[in-house]
């Protein structure tokens, strides 16, 4: 027999003469064997003043926190829908040079590449006819103008010119648009950019490859903007709603967004998503723990964990009423701070042991263990 036996068996020796040869079992029948009185209901037990004395058993009670989390659930890292913007080249041409590599932060903006185009040199020389149609067009306008106000020609061929400096006008304009819209110069030079700040996540090109209309060179997932895929074990699911807070300890924040309404037969668990903020170190695909915050109202009932338990392998309290002690199971979430989050099985307010849990075991048919 340990020091641990024996200390416990002179301990309910002392309860016993205490409580005037108090019976744990009612009619005075014996013990049932453990197994027994594992499966079997355990009746509440109370106690005196004197035995709460000799046994030093202290309380703490069952209260709404903020600081203990619901619990920790694994997580894969995804971009929501929007977040992946493909690069493309309106133009056909060649790439001249390649300023980036696959996974490098890039802003807004900034040039990924330069290509040179046939297209574009095309553009470039109607640009320049146009502006000089334009130019044309505008000082035809100002002789018909003079000689209209001369009374040398009639008004209709004002209108004619006017018209004529208009379509000019249109015609560069539409150049200078498509040159532009393509980061084209006049030369033929074609300068691609990343339309948002993020990262680069595929390089298709490379210094004199082909690039064409129908293929992507670039493709950039947006900074600041991930998402979770959550699996939600069964005892958590029920208790896990949109807006609750979620967090990759020390990165990252976020907040549920959606809660699965089935539970996968694979793996018994629900799938939630979650949204979560930009950090270092996050990537598309990265396998995580994510610790599952309280809910909206950030608050769940939590009690001390030395409180808790085992017995018959089910989480269990000693719940105080009066002078009265009872076996409650519990269902447990995650813990924090010396706490541990109860999802189902106590209220707030309810009083439980926190300290000679091994001696209530023994006094309640728990076993020692």
């Amino acid at each position: 027999m340990n020091t641990r036996n024996l200390v416990v068996g002179g301990t309910l020796a002392v309860l016993v003469a205490a409580a005037g040869g108090y019976a744990l079992v009612k009619n005075g029948t014996a013990p049932a064997p453990q197994a027994e009185q594992a499966s079997a209901p355990v009746a509440p037990m109370e106690l005196t003043d004197a035995q709460f004395a000799r046994l030093g058993i202290k309380t703490a009670a069952a209260r709404l926190s903020g600081e203990v989390p619901l619990g920790a659930v694994p997580g894969v890292i995804t971009l929501p829908p929007g977040s992946r913007v493909a690069v493309t080249a309106a133009l056909p041409g060649a790439i001249r040079q390649v300023f980036v590599i696959e996974g490098q932060e890039v802003r807004r903006g900034q040039p990924l590449a330069t290509m040179v185009s046939r297209d574009a040199m095309e553009l470039g020389g109607s640009r320049s006819r146009a502006s000089s149609r334009v130019s044309l067009a505008r000082a035809n306008l100002a002789r018909t103008e003079a000689l209209f106000k001369e009374g040398v020609i009639a008004g209709a061929r004002v209108q004619e010119a006017r018209a004529e400096l208009a379509q000019a006008q249109s015609e560069a304009g539409e150049a200078s648009r498509i040159l532009a819209a393509s980061g084209a110069s006049g030369s033929g030079m074609v300068t691609l950019r990343a339309p948002i700040s993020g990262r680069v996540s595929k390089v298709g090109v490379q210094t004199g490859g082909p690039v064409d209309g129908m293929t992507a060179p670039f493709v950039i997932d947006a900074a600041n903007a991930y998402r979770l895929d959550l699996q939600l074990p069964e005892r958590l699911a029920a208790n896990v709603r949109p807006g609750m807070t979620v967090a990759l300890p020390g990165i990252a924040t976020g907040r549920i967004l959606s809660v699965g309404s089935s539970i996968d037969p694979a793996t018994r668990s629900v799938v939630a998503k979650a949204t979560i903020g930009g950090a270092q170190g996050l990537i598309a695909g990265k396998s995580v723990m994510v610790t599952i915050g309280a809910g909206s109202s950030g608050e769940v009932v939590s009690v001390p964990s030395a409180a808790l338990t085992r017995i018959a392998e089910k989480d269990v309290v000693f719940v105080r009423s009066g002078n009265r002690f009872a076996l409650r199971e519990v269902r447990l979430g995650g813990s924090g701070n010396g706490e541990t989050a109860i999802l189902a099985g106590l209220k707030p307010g309810e009083v439980v042991a926190t300290s000679a849990i091994p001696e209530l075991k023994m006094l309640l048919g728990g076993g020692g263990e």
